[in-house]
């Protein structure tokens, strides 16, 4: 799987998106790659954090545009979309691990939306996040027009998506885009213990979180409560929120297991 490097240690499973020539964009090989190397992550036991990120200069540049415009290569919009990007979404979303969007460089079109699915978005402080699509006459896609919104409100979705403006990172981070904008130099090591701290949380928890977080997206305050309910109860059953009360009534750090 040359498209992609898997790198499995600590706890922690980076996902490297490799076609640097080609600024990481997907061409139909590392869409499908990517989905089932998410897939394989999310059910390997001994992976709690997934950290995805890009080779070289960028993060990812979005769809590979010379296999749109090749006769014999092109898929088509239909199944770009519906078996390339729209199950990478949902695969990011539905995974019951935590995923990290490291973004090293430009992330623009389907790449700037893949990385906004994520759960928490780390990026260089000289990253830029572009919504690329009105500049060839395309909506955004990939979640772009149902993440974005609830990210940074309906108006300067609104202005990003039309104008095709670039936003810096710290801009990113200032507006509620991403979570954090990180100098370069310290890039690597705050990506590092970010990663190492997740993959020493207690899993399931963070699991149940994020599906908690899923189903807000669509729920009822009443709905959501109920939820919480039901969640909470699952999430007081585990191993690891045992482990959480007795460390804290010892005054010791928890030995966190995953489950």
């Amino acid at each position: 799987m040359s498209n992609l490097i898997v790198e499995k240690s600590g706890g922690v499973c980076n996902i490297t998106l490799n076609r640097p020539k080609s600024f990481n964009s997907f061409n139909r090989a590392m869409a499908l790659e990517l989905q089932q190397t998410l897939d394989n992550a999310g059910q390997d036991k001994d992976v709690r954090v997934i950290v995805l990120r890009g080779e070289g200069k960028a993060f990812c540049a979005g769809q590979d545009l010379v296999e749109v415009t090749d006769e014999k290569l092109n898929p088509g919009f239909k199944k770009i979309l519906d078996e390339h990007y729209g199950p990478i979404i949902q695969k990011i979303r539905n995974n019951p691990k935590p995923i990290v969007a490291a973004v090293n460089g430009v992330a623009a079109g389907a790449g700037a939306n893949i990385a906004l699915a994520c759960d928490i978005v780390i990026a260089k402080e000289g990253a830029k996040f572009i919504q690329a699509f009105s500049a060839i006459g395309l909506i955004p896609d990939s979640g772009g027009t149902f993440f974005l919104p609830r990210l940074v409100g309906f108006q300067k979705a609104s202005a990003l998506a039309m104008l095709g403006d670039a936003v810096e990172a710290k801009e990113a981070e200032a507006i509620g885009m991403i979570y954090k904008a990180i100098p370069e130099d310290n890039f690597e090591e705050a990506l590092s213990k970010l990663a190492f701290k997740l993959a020493q949380m207690p899993t399931k928890g963070l699991s149940l979180t994020k599906a908690a977080f899923n189903q807000s997206l669509n729920n009822s305050l009443e709905a959501q409560l109920a939820l919480e309910s039901k969640l909470q109860i699952e999430a007081s059953e585990t191993k690891d929120y045992t482990e959480g009360v007795t460390a804290f009534l010892e005054k010791r750090k928890p030995n966190f297991i995953g489950n």
